[in-house]
């Protein structure tokens, strides 16, 4: 029994750490990359108030309707940036001008205008942009492959490009088409560092408002988490790059702020999907604008060591799988809500601390864990359920039988135990004589008659029967599970056989011309209970002192009559009328002196 359970839990622990290797390879390959990516979203981004210090000027449908299809000449944006630095004491802080002038137009003047109204106001930045690809590095004997190699910079004309800041606008979706990472800056050759859009303009609110900007966030491969403040439109309140050209709002409205002038109609190829909102797109200027909140706020939270999070992946579904294993259903709901739960928590704190976790993944294994776990207890227990009916169904009453389902299948194991019970053993007087002067078909109907009451009063006094040997029947009780007065159930089922004996053995006088009888014993005492025989044929049963003591009890038992020891007689009390025998009866086996009484009468 040992040596199996030590079996049982080994095997366990080992399917254990390998189903937790299969999760831990899935979740390390990266297929569940766009689903976590699309949990880890929903749980880390929500959209929050911003304090307007930031103003998103659309290149919208309105300005497209009135100005024509882009590109519009120079003069336009030129306009727009003169009218917001007309008053000195009151223009923006910075403005960010987020749409690419490379190269000189078909009208110089323009190209005059718009670098000589940037250079007279010094607060604005201008987008270049990388174009990436693969490269190789040689260095020295080796060599290696650059994948992010900056093979082209395109930068604005000369005149724009030393009046105002330049920095990069290129922005890189994760592999699932999202932005959630941003470039802090790129390295482009025979120029070097250029920082990103959001960053140049951010110190410059800085150097603005006379602080010292926050660092720097700390890059993975240059690249950076997106904390969103808001989704599409947060910065966007239907402001025109034409209101600016008509004159038709006071540009005080913008003074100490950050100004964004982006495209920002449908068709411009400027549209993202981010993290803070798959469904609708995002213009990419309002992206900037959530970079520049970002920098403000000083947060960026950075994804754990993956290796780090694998681990402890293993080691969670490992425990959970061993948890989720012959547990209950309702023990294990709420373990598997009281991990999910503490894992949310966990990742709340974490990325309120700059940490970031794969919401996904502990939550679908252990789903899946809680989901198996549920199903294949469940069919092991219709298997065992199945097994104990098979054991036990012909032979244990169904109140027994209910309480052996719900207390597991402990006694189908190979093997017994010590415990006390009350053994009865019933036998046909009279049999023998009447079986030599009848046909084999009757004698086994008559057989068969007194069987079937001997099983109906075992099982209607919630016995267990033991076995038929011959006209013989055995039964005990408090085995296999315990019962309250065993001594007096059996008594019972004693009693009843003597009565029913009666009606049946009239009805064989009138068929036959012959009766028979019971002659009963039964005895209380400890005896060994238990599958005894071997793993392919076993019957559980009883043996020991006690159950050979029952047996001579009724082997000496005269028709009709029912024989009990002074301990049965004893546990019965008063609820029995009892006649002893004293010594009277030898019992085989028996010391001289042993006490035999006839069950008369028994309190129902």
């Amino acid at each position: 029994m040992m040596n199996r359970r030590i079996r049982e839990l080994l095997i366990t622990i080992l399917t254990a750490l390998l189903t937790a290797a299969l999760f831990v390879l899935i979740a390390g390959s990266g297929l569940l990359g766009t689903a976590d990516g699309t949990v880890s979203d929903a749980f880390y981004q929500h959209r929050r108030a911003v304090d307007g210090r930031i103003v998103v000027i659309g290149m919208d449908q309105r300005a497209v309707d009135e100005l024509g299809p882009m590109p519009w000449n120079r003069s336009i944006m030129a306009d727009a940036i003169a009218y917001l630095n007309s008053d000195p004491d009151n223009r923006p802080a910075v403005i960010g001008i987020d749409t690419l002038y490379v190269g000189e137009s078909s009208d110089p003047s323009a190209d005059a205008y718009l670098a000589a109204v940037c250079e007279n106001g010094g607060n604005v930045v201008v987008a270049g942009a990388a174009t990436f690809g693969s490269d190789l590095v040689i260095d020295g004997d080796s060599f290696s492959l650059d994948r992010r190699a900056v093979l082209a910079w395109d930068e604005p004309y000369e005149a724009l490009r030393e009046a105002a800041s330049v920095a990069h606008i290129n922005a890189m979706a994760d592999t699932d088409g999202i932005i959630r990472h941003a470039m802090l800056s790129v390295d482009v050759p025979d120029i070097g560092r250029v920082l990103s859009f959001s960053r140049m303009i951010y110190e410059k609110f800085c150097e603005a408002e006379g602080v010292t900007p926050n660092p720097e966030p700390e890059t993975t491969n240059g690249f950076y988490y997106i904390p969103y403040a808001t989704i599409g439109g947060g910065y966007y309140d239907n402001i025109s790059i034409i209101d600016l050209v008509n004159g038709e709002i006071d540009p005080s409205c913008f003074a100490g702020k950050v100004v964004l002038i982006g495209p920002y109609a449908a068709g411009m190829q400027d549209e993202y999907r981010t993290s803070i909102d798959h469904a609708a797109p995002t213009y990419g200027v309002e992206i900037q604008a959530n970079l520049i909140e970002a920098f403000r706020e000083d947060f960026f939270p950075r994804e754990a060591s993956g290796r780090l999070q694998l681990l402890f992946l293993f080691f969670i579904c490992a425990g959970m799988y061993i948890f989720f294993r012959d547990r209950k259903v309702w023990q294990a709901v709420i373990g598997w809500l009281a991990v999910c739960g503490l894992w949310l928590l966990a990742c709340f704190l974490l990325y309120r601390s700059g940490i970031i976790l794969h919401v996904l993944w502990v939550l679908l294994f252990v789903t899946i864990l809680f989901v198996a776990g549920v199903a294949i207890n469940y069919i092991r227990a219709q298997r065992e359920k199945h097994r104990v009916e098979n054991t036990f169904g012909h032979y244990v009453d169904p109140a027994v039988m209910k309480e052996l389902l719900a207390t597991g299948s402990d006694a189908l194991e190979l093997g017994g135990k010590m415990c006390d019970i009350a053994v009865l053993f019933v036998d046909i007087r009279g049999f023998t004589t009447m079986s030599e002067a009848l046909d084999p078909p009757t004698v086994v109907e008559i057989i068969n008659r007194y069987l079937t009451l001997t099983t109906e009063c075992i099982m209607k006094n919630h016995g267990t029967l033991d076995k038929f040997v011959g006209d013989c029947t055995m039964a005990f009780w408090n085995a296999p599970i315990k019962q309250e007065d065993p001594v007096y159930l059996a008594c019972c089922a004693a009693m009843d056989m003597v009565e029913g004996s009666k009606a049946v053995g009239e009805e064989l006088m009138q068929r036959f011309g012959r009766t028979v009888s019971f002659g009963v014993g039964v005895n209380w005492g400890p005896a060994v209970v238990g599958n005894i025989g071997a793993p392919l044929r076993m019957d559980y049963t009883a043996i020991g002192d006690t159950v050979n003591t029952a047996a001579r009890l009724e082997a000496n038992a005269p028709g009709g009559k029912i024989y009990i020891s002074r301990v049965v007689a004893d546990a019965l009390g008063d609820r029995a009328g009892t006649t002893s025998l004293g010594a009277t009866i030898r019992l085989k086996g028996k010391a001289e002196g042993f006490e035999v009484l006839t069950l008369d009468a028994l309190k129902r």
